[in-house]
């Protein structure tokens, strides 16, 4: 079984057009929702890297009957390296591409105000629309404000220490786009470096919106390495 994880703001029909890709060599394809996100019921709870992670397991749980694969896209990734740290049993591999590892105050504050409903309803309203398309019924306003401050808690918690990367034991491989500017090579290439089982992926031509990587490319990759 592959599960396919989307990043924040995004949901699991985003991933459908990788799906389609990686249909061919895998039999079982799954996507996932996070809570708030694609509609999906909100549980009321402040989000959190680890209660994504546990309701994660839990799917997995109900449809797997051992190890999974998963591939997670930006703070998709971030979740399914938590998920190999505290739930090993149930993760064969891992496969993140443009996720953020660099968390700090200043840098979880930088990336919280860009989630500003206000300014994204003035600024770029054609993605204000999209938002509030592609999380309908919810309040995409309220899933901008639980994300900035799960943002602000990783950058003063994170969630991955440099003990935790070196405790995940599956094979693992860390990718990003050449051309992203929210997540930089360096910082890429530093928990690849942590990890004690792991490849480097970076993607020509790449830059961060999922909707700008080539599914293709991505499909090969994927296959090669699950």
């Amino acid at each position: 079984m592959l599960l396919l994880l989307h990043g924040a703001l995004g949901s699991a029909a985003q991933l459908n057009p990788l799906a389609t890709e990686l249909s061919p060599t895998f039999t079982q394809i799954h996507t996932f929702d996070f809570e708030g996100h694609g509609g999906k019921n909100f549980s009321g709870q402040p989000f959190t890297i680890a209660g994504f992670a546990q309701a994660t397991v839990q799917y997995i749980t109900e449809h797997a009957t051992k190890p999974v694969n998963i591939f997670g896209y930006s703070m998709g990734g971030y979740v399914a390296l938590y998920i190999a740290r505290h739930f090993p049993q149930w993760v064969n591999k891992v496969c993140t591409l443009a996720t953020k590892f660099a968390w700090d105050p200043q840098t979880a504050a930088k990336e919280a105000a860009m989630l500003n409903p206000q300014k994204i309803k003035e600024k770029v309203p054609a993605f204000a629309a999209q938002l509030q398309q592609r999380h309908q019924p919810n309040d995409w306003e309220l899933l901008l404000h639980q994300t900035a401050n799960m943002m602000l808690q990783l950058g003063n918690k994170p969630q991955l220490t440099d003990d935790d990367f070196s405790h995940i034991a599956c094979p693992v491989k860390i990718g990003v786009g050449d051309q992203d500017n929210m997540v930089t090579l360096e910082e890429t290439i530093s928990a690849y470096r942590k990890l004690p089982n792991a490849q480097l992926m970076v993607l020509p031509d790449t830059r961060h919106p999922f909707e700008r990587i080539s599914y293709p490319r991505l499909a090969y990759e994927l296959a090669n390495f699950f």
